[in-house]
C-alpha cells in the first residue's frame, strides 16, 4: 500500500517528465539533418568570450553525430530537464502533507516514519532512473531513421551517470522538504543551487575541473577518459548524506 500511495503522489510529475524528455530526445535526433545543412554557415560566426568559445565548441561537436548527441542531449537538454524533474519529484512528503492536513492518515498506517520516507524516496528514485534511461535509449532506436547510428552502451553509460550524479539534486530537494512545509521553497532553493553550480562550471571552467554537471554528462567518458568513477562515488556519498539528514529531520518532527 505504501508503494502504491507513493506512486499516486508522484505519478503526474513522473509521467509529464517522461513525455517531455521523450519528446526532447526525439527532437534532438530528428533535427540533426537540419543542423548538418547549417554547418557550412558556421565559419561566418564571430563571437568572442566564453559564450563564443562554447558556440564554437558546439559547432565542432555537431560535425560528428556522436558529438552532437552528447553536446545537445546529454550535456544540455537532458541535464537541464532531468534536473528539474529530479527536484520536483524530491518535493512534497510528510511535512507538506501535514501543512495540508493530510499527514494524519499517512502516520496512522502501520509503518515507521523512516519506512514511510524510505518508500517515498525509493519510488521517486526508481522513477528518475526511468527518466534517465528511457529517453536516452530512444536515441539509438531513432538514429537509423536519419541514416545515423548511436551505441546503446553509450546511451546507457551517459544515462546512468546522469542518474547517479543528478540524484544529488533530488536528495537536496528531499532534505529541504523535511525543513519547509510547502512545495515551492524546496524546489526553488534546489533549482537555485543547480543554476549556480551550472554557471560556475561554464564560466570558471579552468578553476572548476571536476564539476557536477561534467560528471552528469559523463564528459570524461565521451572524450575517451573512461567512466568518471571517482566523481560518481563522491556523488553517491553526498546523496546518501543528504537522504540520511532527511530521515533524521523527519524523525524529530512533531506532527
Amino acid at each position: 500500500m505504501l508503494w502504491y500511495k507513493s506512486w499516486l503522489e508522484t505519478r503526474w510529475r513522473f509521467l509529464i517528465g517522461l513525455a517531455l524528455l521523450m519528446f526532447s530526445a526525439a527532437t534532438t535526433v530528428i533535427t540533426y539533418p537540419q543542423v548538418v545543412k547549417l554547418l557550412p554557415l558556421a565559419p561566418r560566426l564571430d563571437l568572442g568570450g566564453e559564450i563564443g568559445r562554447r558556440v564554437a565548441e558546439s559547432i565542432e561537436l555537431a560535425r560528428d553525430y556522436r558529438g552532437y548527441v552528447w553536446s545537445q542531449w546529454f550535456r544540455q537538454n537532458m541535464a537541464q530537464s532531468w534536473t528539474l524533474f529530479a527536484v520536483m519529484l524530491g518535493t512534497g512528503g510528510l511535512l507538506a502533507q501535514a501543512s495540508g492536513g493530510g499527514a494524519l492518515f499517512t502516520l496512522s498506517l502501520p509503518a515507521s516514519r523512516n519506512r514511510l520516507l524510505a518508500v517515498r524516496g525509493a519510488t521517486a528514485l526508481f522513477e528518475l532512473l526511468v527518466l534517465a534511461l528511457l529517453p536516452s535509449l530512444l536515441i539509438p532506436l531513432l538514429s537509423p531513421g536519419i541514416a545515423q547510428g548511436y551505441g546503446v552502451g553509450d546511451a546507457l553509460v551517459h544515462g546512468l551517470c546522469a542518474y547517479v550524479a543528478g540524484a544529488i539534486f533530488f536528495s537536496l530537494a528531499f532534505l529541504l522538504s523535511t525543513v519547509f512545509a510547502d512545495v515551492w521553497r524546496p524546489a526553488l532553493i534546489a533549482i537555485g543551487v543547480a543554476t549556480v553550480l551550472s554557471l560556475c562550471e561554464q564560466f570558471l571552467r579552468e578553476a572548476w575541473p571536476l564539476g557536477l554537471f561534467r560528471v552528469m554528462s559523463a564528459e570524461a567518458y565521451f572524450r575517451g577518459g573512461g567512466v568518471p568513477w571517482l566523481g560518481l562515488g563522491v556523488c553517491l556519498l553526498v546523496s546518501a548524506s543528504l537522504l540520511y539528514a532527511a530521515s533524521r529531520n523527519i524523525a524529530r518532527q512533531d506532527f
